[in-house]
């Protein structure tokens, strides 16, 4: 017999009563084995004078039989996996509706309850991690429960998180946001809120935002990293960790020269409830150094953010920006390549630096997909397009997991919620018990 996950066809074992009985006993040795790791548990937790605290049950709530169908899944072969499992979890793929804000405002009336029963980190799993905190700005605008989910994934006690959320967005959801982040001290919503416009300044101003608050913090982040709400990430803290050890200083976002986007710069922008471009020509950016493009997305230093707070040529140019078209889509690239940028690269065509060379974000972008073998960058999406971008499908997840990058974008539970299931038990398996899920089918 088969199923099929997006369109591959994967085959199971024939005698069904053979493989129902393997799987009773393979369950068996998986537990027996876990639960001699807890005895002798003495990885990831080993600097944390708090271990005893992590209550593993509850940071990882996957069961045997649904880790062993993730991990069959994100290695693309589900024979062994239990059927009746795989198509429960497949039966979860498009999700007709999420939690609802009023959960999250009922569930955080007790905070300690929340913390245990939504499965976030409660103590840092290594020493090094714990020496090295990492700061997050975080932009949102709708769907609370993805919110959850991705500052869960990405959450240690150590680091530090600003959320954004658009003004716009309905006061519920903003309450919602603020009761969650009221259960977390190191989770903050930012000071001010902006208005958010596609494609306009205002996605620039909430990173800025956020940036200013993050300064303000006790907590002293080495490395800042922007996300949205609808990204995942495909590394553990601590992997991360070690990916920011190795820049040494230095900053990791796409910068590179794109003639075919001079335009979103080169003339002025009227801002209302949309962007539209003019035929006004811009006066030259006030930059000694050539403009560059990249993406909204950057892993940088914390000396980077100080410095674009201190420094005038940059506060002239970030004015010089604001009626630009998608300003996060060149302001950021172009600062990475002006010399008395702490962390930047120079300006030479050498040292252009593309999304996938980057460690900031993975994306999946329509027009470069096509097959590995003939050169293209990424198989096709296995999921739906937005804006040409592929919102992940399971079937993307074998891809994903081998890329070097720390997160990964996009996600959407209501097109595909085994694909964020499985990264979820991928990251925190690992982070949990430092090696990876796609062990546990042969455990």
């Amino acid at each position: 017999s088969s199923l099929d996950l997006n369109g591959c066809s994967l085959k199971y074992y024939r005698d069904l009563k053979m493989r129902f009985k393997y799987q009773r006993i393979l369950k068996i040795i998986f537990i027996l084995s876990v639960s001699l790791f807890l005895l002798n548990y003495q990885g990831r937790n080993t600097n944390s004078p708090h271990k005893e605290e992590l209550d593993l049950n509850h940071s990882l709530k996957q069961d045997v039989g649904e880790l062993q169908a993730c991990s069959a899944i994100i290695q693309g072969d589900l024979d062994g996996v239990d059927k009746d499992v795989f198509r429960k979890l497949l039966a979860s793929k498009k999700r007709k509706s999420l939690l609802s804000e009023s959960f999250y405002l009922n569930a955080t009336k007790d905070c300690p309850s929340y913390i245990r029963d939504r499965g976030f980190l409660t103590v840092s799993l290594s020493k090094e991690e714990k020496d090295f905190p990492i700061a997050y700005s975080m932009v949102i605008h709708e769907k609370i429960e993805m919110f959850e989910r991705l500052l869960r994934a990405i959450y240690t006690p150590h680091n530090v998180y600003c959320v954004h959320v658009d003004q716009k967005s309905p006061e519920i959801f903003k309450e919602a946001v603020r009761a969650i982040t009221s259960c977390l001290t190191n989770v903050f919503v930012a000071s001010k809120l902006e208005h958010m416009i596609y494609a306009s300044w205002s996605r620039v101003q909430a990173d800025i935002n956020c940036m200013q608050d993050l300064l303000k913090s006790p907590v002293q982040w080495k490395y800042l990293l922007n996300t949205c709400g609808t990204d995942f990430p495909i590394k553990t803290n601590a992997e991360m960790v070690q990916s920011l050890k190795l820049l040494n200083g230095k900053n990791s976002l796409e910068s590179e020269t794109i003639e075919a986007k001079k335009r979103r710069w080169q003339y002025h922008h009227n801002v209302t409830n949309v962007v539209k471009k003019t035929n006004v020509n811009k006066s030259p950016p006030p930059i000694k150094t050539p403009m560059f493009s990249g993406n909204a997305y950057f892993v940088v230093s914390r000396e980077f953010v100080e410095h674009i707070f201190k420094s005038k040529e940059i506060q002239d140019f970030m004015e010089w920006e604001k009626d630009t078209y998608s300003p996060d889509e060149h302001m950021w690239a172009t600062l990475q390549r002006m010399p008395s940028v702490p962390g930047s690269n120079p300006p030479n065509i050498k040292y252009q630096q593309s999304d996938m060379n980057s460690i900031a974000r993975l994306v999946k972008w329509s027009y470069h997909e096509g097959e590995l073998k003939n050169g293209d960058p990424y198989p096709p999406c296995t999921g739906m397009h937005r804006r040409a971008v592929c919102v992940y499908g399971a079937g993307d997840l074998k891809w994903i997991v081998q890329q070097h990058h720390l997160l990964t974008n996009k996600f959407d539970p209501e097109v595909d919620d085994v694909a964020i299931k499985c990264m979820e038990a991928f990251v925190r398996y690992k982070s949990i018990y430092g090696h990876s899920l796609l062990t546990v089918k042969k455990i």
